[in-house]
């Protein structure tokens, strides 16, 4: 058994038999070696072996039958060709959703398969209980949008039951660092942060506010894609000047925080927002602070939705190919359910993004 300060000798055991059972080298209906045995061979107590296994036995990937031993669970490989595939996302009234389902329904539908759809409201929890409730259901498949994927996912082992299910998963929309092997369908949202970032740069803004999603991954790449474009443009990166909030805060923390730098006196002609919705919500609290857009300050959206082309201000922002990358997902996905292996199957695929101009912003050039 490998050392491993980190964790318990028990955690470590039960990690190494259930890469071993996930990764083939122990097979479906193989016996495993007994207690006694693996108690020799792994230098450990009987207890830490009991423990290990009880863990194992609890997730379903080891079953005892009495006076024969403990053996794989025969469940392996066994809830295929259902026609059924799942499809877990955050939200299912957000602005986008709609159009990445219809994306992923169009291929899904074309190649014989259901759909049972579900959404997590952005928590870990709710996560977890979708993933336990789909492992019940015979399916062939799942696209799931991670929940805060800029988090370390503390629920690997739900995941680990699919791999042993041998059940293909694609992620959409962002993926969690300990499954970035994972196949996953992604908007370049660095290049996104950038090109919008720049354009106010090229417009002439010098003093550029910048808000962001703190636990996703897109949160992350936008802020990178700003940095970046501040940098190129040889502005000074001031961490004060960026706004970072939480999935549970967001309809507060933004217009709250901005209002504050407004009373302090803090100079802004330009502001990147996280997406669209955002954008909407900063556009209002810029009004009753006495500002206009595009007038006194410029703003930003991302994902051109509804609100984009319909608010108060038409908004410049960063084209959201909803459908695209929902088809996308879905023919990833078919690919892995048919077999083809990640070596002949790009197991990550990039959507870039696309400047969409319209009236939130406005030169200030002299």
């Amino acid at each position: 058994m490998a050392e491993d300060s980190g964790k318990t000798k028990y955690y470590v055991l039960m990690e190494e038999l259930k890469q071993d059972i996930i990764s083939g080298k122990r097979k479906p209906g193989d016996r495993l070696p007994s207690e006694n045995e693996l108690s020799a061979s792994c230098h450990v107590s009987r207890h830490t072996v009991r423990k290990a296994l009880s863990i194992l036995e609890q997730e379903g990937f080891i079953e005892a039958e009495h006076g024969r031993g403990t053996f794989v669970s025969r469940k392996a490989g066994g809830k295929k060709g259902s026609g059924n595939v799942a499809v877990i996302t955050t939200y299912l009234s957000d602005y986008i959703f709609p159009r990445l389902i219809q994306g992923i329904d169009s291929v899904l539908t074309a190649g014989g398969y259901s759909i049972i759809l579900k959404n997590t409201g952005n928590s870990r929890l709710k996560e977890s209980k979708c993933l336990e409730e789909i492992l019940e259901k015979d399916i062939d498949g799942l696209i799931i949008e991670p929940s805060k994927s800029e988090i370390m996912c503390g629920h690997k082992g739900l995941y680990d039951k699919l791999d042993f299910y041998q059940i293909p998963y694609v992620f959409i929309q962002g993926y969690y660092s300990q499954m970035k092997h994972k196949p996953h369908i992604l908007m370049d949202d660095c290049m996104g942060g950038y090109l919008v970032t720049k354009y106010l740069r090229d417009l002439g803004h010098e003093h550029i506010l910048g808000i962001f999603k703190a636990d996703d991954i897109q949160g992350r790449d936008r802020h990178k894609g700003y940095v970046k474009a501040l940098q190129e443009a040889g502005i000074f990166y001031d961490p004060d000047m960026v706004i970072w909030f939480h999935t549970e805060d967001r309809t507060v923390k933004p217009s709250e925080v901005l209002k504050y730098l407004l009373e302090e006196g803090r100079l802004i002609d330009g502001i990147v927002c996280y997406n669209d919705q955002i954008a909407l919500e900063i556009i209002k609290t810029l009004e009753k602070c006495g500002l206009s857009v595009p007038q006194d300050i410029s703003v930003t959206g991302y994902d051109n939705s509804f609100i984009a082309e319909n608010g108060m201000v038409k908004l410049t922002t960063i084209a959201h190919p909803q459908e695209r990358l929902g088809a996308m997902a879905a023919e990833l996905l078919l690919e892995k359910i048919d077999g083809i292996p990640d070596e002949e199957s790009r197991v990550e695929r990039i959507l870039k993004p696309e400047l969409v101009i319209r009236e939130s912003c406005r030169e200030r050039k002299g």
